[in-house]
């Protein structure tokens, strides 16, 4: 059986400094991702996304980004999902983009605010029409008996709504205005480099710090 405590990994391929990056977060952000489709990584987009229930109990999944700009970054989702429901008991949560061919995190945490209807009409009609009918087929994070009734759900909508379903009133976007953004390289002996971006509330202003590894 492999030991679990000899998997280890040396990170060696960069460096970082603040006079390395972008001043504004969110170009330093586009600089990375580009690197990242550039690179050919497998779902670049891909993010996990951890939020915190009522009580406290936190819980993370995968999702993928859709939009950024200085005005957060927006994902996608059926609001009566598990994520959905602790969103709204706790409307803060935290992203993190693992890019691990070029040994690279990005670590994001702010406020989460639903996005327009007209946003998420917006891109829900750009979405293949699997996905825009599984919208409305799925209800997402609960029981179901079998995969079976899944299926039958997903003939009724088609039936129901041929090539033009409209968007479900419990599906639709969230930004995360971010208030931190790490950017976090690997580099030998677990002395990584880390460079905290933080701004007070409602500030435009951007503070950056280098944290211990």
């Amino acid at each position: 059986m492999i030991s679990l405590a000899e998997l280890r990994k040396n990170y060696s391929l960069g460096s970082l400094d603040v006079a390395d990056v972008n001043h504004d977060p969110f170009r330093q952000f586009d600089t990375w991702f580009q690197q990242a489709i550039d690179a050919k990584l497998p779902e670049p987009n891909a993010m996990t996304l951890a939020t915190v229930d009522a009580r406290g109990r936190p819980s993370a999944r995968i999702v993928l980004i859709k939009a950024v700009d200085e005005r957060g970054f927006v994902f996608f989702t059926n609001y009566e999902s598990r994520k959905g429901r602790e969103l709204g008991a706790n409307p803060y949560a935290s992203l993190l983009f693992h890019w691990i061919e070029l040994e690279r995190q990005v670590r994001i945490e702010g406020r989460v605010l639903k996005t327009s209807a007209e946003d998420s009409d917006a891109y829900f009609v750009s979405r293949p029409l699997g996905s825009r009918i599984g919208a409305w087929a799925s209800n997402q994070s609960q029981l179901i008996e079998s995969r079976s009734q899944l299926e039958v759900r997903e003939r009724e909508i088609s039936l129901q709504y041929g090539d033009n379903p409209p968007r479900p009133p419990h599906w639709g976007g969230y930004r995360l205005v971010p208030d931190a953004i790490e950017f976090w390289q690997g580099r030998p002996s677990r002395l990584h480099d880390r460079l905290l971006f933080t701004r007070a509330q409602e500030s435009a202003n951007w503070q950056i710090a280098r944290l211990s590894p």
